[in-house]
């Protein structure tokens, strides 16, 4: 299912509103400002924005802002290029004799600058040519200064130990992956006696919700913040010959995610149509619904959505027989929260609550916030198709990667929660590997579960066997 995460009133499909550009423009070296905001600037003018001087450091959403978005329009080795060959420049580091006094006082905030990079973007240092970068950069300071030495061997460190993290996540989530693709192609027909069912492993609602929740985080975690720009490059219309990512986009994080969201719809439609017995069918409705419940209550949306979408697939919400036994009173109010009318206004009322919550907690559990994640891709996917990367005049516009920026940032706020549960391993190596049906699988088992009503159902029942 799509997304949409709209952060203000100010954006609309097509633009930004017309009264902001009402009032005068200001140019400072090639930036212009509008109402004191940075609106639009040539990327020479942006990139000289983001390096510091002995007495001059850019604002931390200007540098989160531009790093996120300059790779629409540079590759992050080459700007990291551009930005050390103008500090040597500036600060003549090249001179046989350095000015320590001076290089004392810019150092520190090209340490910074560095170091604010390698936390918040460290895919893009996997690259030798930014580790080079990077270590050219301290070598030449470093003789004014030893403790540079010791910050510079400290940021690689912490760099190495977070790349380290990542792909060890990574390889688990690829290995999960190819054991589940496995399974998925064996199980099209209705085969109870393969699979434990979900009842059998977990029997709380509360506690599997928690369990989603750890699947969730632990996924959102691996997912860097340029993934949410990667996934929109196209070519930079000033250089016809190759998009800024020529190599590959790098989204592997963010389509395992969306991929887990499939699998989890496909997991909960598999244990409802699973049961012989209506009885027990109509047991695990009330059981998910109940999870959905707990889902929403922790701020758990992606999974609350997920479930919801297990349930209303189609070779569920056929099952008339199965669901006249359940009390679906609970599963309409879930509904009715997660209700697509309005561009989701019912649920977006309820994330600004899940995130008001998350900024004034004083425990992890309050912080989860946990989006509806379909949706936040298609938010962005709106905010880049409707507005363009560049002004007529070729300057990059500032302005809407200031809002995407706006999106991107808050979503890396609730990425970096720690998750306040225990793990339960019996039940996330479940929710990660237990066989799910196909689409035809699932209808098969439907219709083995309740017979066909209408001569669509019997035509399609017929070919499926």
């Amino acid at each position: 299912m799509p997304q949409t995460l709209r952060s203000t009133s100010m954006f609309t499909p097509c633009g930004f509103s017309p009264h902001l550009h009402t009032s005068k423009e200001d140019e400072q070296g090639g930036l212009i400002f509008q109402d004191g905001n940075l609106t639009s600037a040539s990327l020479d003018a942006l990139i000289q924005h983001l390096i510091p001087t002995t007495d001059y450091y850019p604002e931390k959403a200007y540098i989160f802002t531009f790093l996120l978005s300059s790779r629409l329009f540079i590759e992050p080795h080459e700007l990291l290029s551009r930005v050390c060959h103008k500090c040597i420049e500036q600060q003549r580091l090249d001179d046989p004799v350095l000015d320590k006094a001076r290089i004392r006082k810019f150092g520190p905030k090209i340490l910074q600058l560095l170091t604010e990079w390698t936390e918040t973007f460290p895919y893009d240092f996997q690259e030798e040519r930014m580790i080079g970068h990077l270590k050219d950069m301290i070598h030449r300071i470093a003789p004014c200064d030893e403790a540079y030495w010791k910050k510079m061997n400290q940021l690689l460190q912490t760099l190495n130990q977070k790349l380290a993290t990542l792909s060890h996540g990574q390889e688990g989530i690829v290995k999960i992956s190819a054991a589940v693709s496995d399974k998925l192609v064996a199980f099209k027909s209705k085969a109870p006696s393969i699979q434990r069912e979900i009842l059998s492993v977990c029997s709380d609602p509360y506690t599997l919700a928690q369990q989603l929740t750890h699947v969730e985080l632990e996924r959102l975690s691996h997912i860097g913040p340029e993934e949410f720009v990667q996934a929109f490059v196209h070519k930079d219309p000033l250089d016809g010959t190759k998009t800024c990512f020529s190599e590959q986009k790098k989204t592997s994080n963010l389509e395992a995610y969306v991929k887990w969201f499939n699998r989890l719809c496909y997991l909960v439609a598999t244990e409802i149509c699973m049961p012989a017995k209506k009885k027990q069918r109509a047991q695990v409705i009330e059981f998910f619904i109940d999870v959905a419940r707990e889902c929403f209550n922790i701020g758990n949306f992606n999974s609350l959505m997920a479930i919801i979408s297990g349930m209303n697939m189609s070779p569920v919400s056929r099952l008339k027989k199965t669901w006249s036994k359940v009390k679906t009173a609970k599963f309409f109010i879930l509904e009715h929260q997660m209700d697509p009318t309005g561009n989701f206004y019912n649920y977006r009322t309820a994330l600004r609550g899940a995130a008001h919550r998350s900024l004034t907690a004083h425990s992890n559990r309050e912080k989860i916030v946990i989006p509806f994640f379909s949706l936040l891709i298609k938010d962005i996917y709106f905010l880049n198709e409707g507005c363009a990367n560049r002004l007529p005049n070729g300057h990059v516009n500032f302005e809407k990667f200031l809002e995407l920026a706006k999106q991107v940032g808050e979503f890396i706020t609730w990425k970096q929660v720690e998750c306040p549960f225990e793990q339960d391993p019996n039940i996330i190596h479940y929710l990660h590997t237990a066989p799910i049906f196909t689409e035809d699988g699932l209808y098969l088992a439907s219709y083995e579960s309740e017979s066909p009503e209408n001569q669509t159902e019997k035509d399609r029942w017929k070919s499926l066997r």
